[in-house]
């Protein structure tokens, strides 16, 4: 089986794919030279333990049966479809490369306004981004469009107190530019109310304890009068906003707040002269639909009212997408472009694209696992839930002889017939070498690791 992708849905996939069949061989393909994914450049750096599963990645990783294949973009160093003729399978579990916008004025023009995907994954490392250089510098104010944890953890890291980064595994180059910053209060904005929100009690409990950084009280008439009477997890996290931060908001050095029923409209430039630069902020100031504000599905709808909101720094965190790899649709898989998902039959079969969805037929071999198949939603548990469902549909399929690919020996094959165009692959050993030397440079700091960059500096430790 060919696993496209090496993050926790490709680990995750294959772990059960292994155990439950027989000598099943897999080759995980990744597009950087290094393994894991989110895991690695997406999980905040003050989050050490939420990157505890890459223990488990690694011993699936030292199986026989395990081949890891890095620094192969799919699509540009080989045709997807040369897969096809040498896996029995084939899964997706690429992720989402690219971030939603907001498709309004200014997005796109003014200097100042930052994916919080591109800030989450330069402060990472991910050398994709390792020259996004973001203005930390020129406001006091941030702000941050869209209320899920991505949101959270960059005001989290904005707030924190840079020493307390220091011995993390976050770049030396964004810990200067952080030490920089002179934000003193994040505003992280969203078009619902409290009990609509998408960010979970841990990162909101986080930010209330930051010492030195207090937290804006939520408008009253936004909470349910008794809350009480509601379920468990949205009754801890409305006692939360009620009980606020421990520090005094008169006497901290920093704050922030959740503004609600506020969706943006357009950015305005400064006006100062040279390059363009962010401003403002205008909002539009939205109302419930109905009349239970409080359901946790409740719609709204924009009212005649506009706010503004001066800034020059602004991050757009309104979700992740992915996209469909080159070479797809000559190999007839459906991409859904409005979800940004492979069709597939919510057991992870790819499907064929049809009005009625109970005529759709599955495409023999081809599954999908994580974001690419069901949208970027949820934590690792999730996606490893997700994932080992369709790793049992492949186990079931393949035990219940379901037709499947033409098989072959895999990258055994693809190396040998040299349908790979890149002059240098890196295998599981070359990682754990990047991975050795990483840690040696952090080891000075007092880090468990400085992380490489740049790819050519990866590469170049395995000279």
């Amino acid at each position: 089986m060919a696993v496209l992708g090496s993050g926790p849905a490709g680990f995750y996939s294959a772990y059960k794919v292994m155990q439950g069949i027989e000598n099943a061989k897999v080759d995980m393909y990744e597009y950087l030279p290094v393994p894991f994914g989110l895991v690695r450049y997406g999980v905040a750096p003050d989050h050490p333990e939420v990157k505890n599963c890459q223990d488990k990645f690694t011993e699936i990783a030292s199986s026989p049966n395990f081949n890891f294949i890095g620094n192969v973009e799919i699509g540009k160093d080989v045709p997807l479809k040369s897969f096809t003729n040498h896996y029995d399978a084939i899964l997706f579990a690429y992720g989402a490369s690219q971030d939603r916008k907001l498709g309004i004025p200014g997005e796109d023009q003014l200097n100042g306004i930052y994916s919080a995907r591109n800030f989450v994954g330069w402060y990472n490392g991910l050398p994709e981004f390792s020259k996004l250089a973001p203005q930390l510098d020129v406001s006091d104010t941030a702000v941050i469009i869209g209320q899920g944890n991505v949101a959270l953890d960059v005001a989290r890291i904005l707030l924190q107190g840079v020493d307390t980064l220091r011995m993390t595994d976050m770049t030396d180059q964004a810990l200067a530019v952080l030490s920089q910053s002179r934000v003193k209060s994040v505003r992280v904005v969203g078009r619902r109310g409290p009990m609509q929100v998408s960010f979970t009690i841990k990162e909101v409990r986080e930010l209330m304890k930051l010492p030195t950084v207090a937290f804006n009280p939520v408008d009253a008439a936004l909470i349910p009068p008794d809350i009480s009477s509601l379920p468990r997890t949205a009754k801890r996290l409305m006692k939360l906003l009620i009980e606020g931060s421990s520090s005094d908001l008169a006497q901290a050095k920093k704050s922030w707040a959740l503004d609600f029923l506020l969706s943006p409209v357009q950015f305005h430039p400064s006006n100062g002269s040279g390059l363009p630069k962010l401003g403002s902020i205008d909002f539009a100031n939205m109302r419930f639909v109905g009349d239970d504000a409080f359901d946790p599905a409740a719609k709204v709808e924009r009212g005649l009212d506009r706010h503004s909101i001066p800034t020059s720094l602004a991050f757009r965190s309104v979700g992740y997408r992915s996209e469909a790899l080159p070479g797809m649709s000559e190999l007839g898989i459906p991409f859904d472009t409005k979800r940004g998902t492979i069709v597939n039959d919510y057991y992870g079969r790819l499907s064929t694209q049809v009005e009625d969805a109970n005529a759709a037929q599955p495409i023999p071999g081809m599954y999908c696992a994580g974001w690419v198949k069901r949208g970027p939603t949820g934590v690792i548990a999730n996606t490893m839930e997700d994932s080992f469902a369709t790793a049992e549909a492949i186990v079931r399929d393949w035990h219940d002889k379901a037709p499947f690919l033409g098989g072959g020996n895999g990258w055994e094959s693809i190396r040998n017939e040299g349908l790979i165009q890149k002059k240098r692959t890196v295998s599981w050993k070359d990682w754990l070498r990047i991975d050795a030397a990483e840690k040696a440079r952090g080891k000075p700091f007092g880090k468990e690791r400085e992380k490489f960059t740049d790819i050519e500096d990866m590469l170049k430790t395995l000279d």
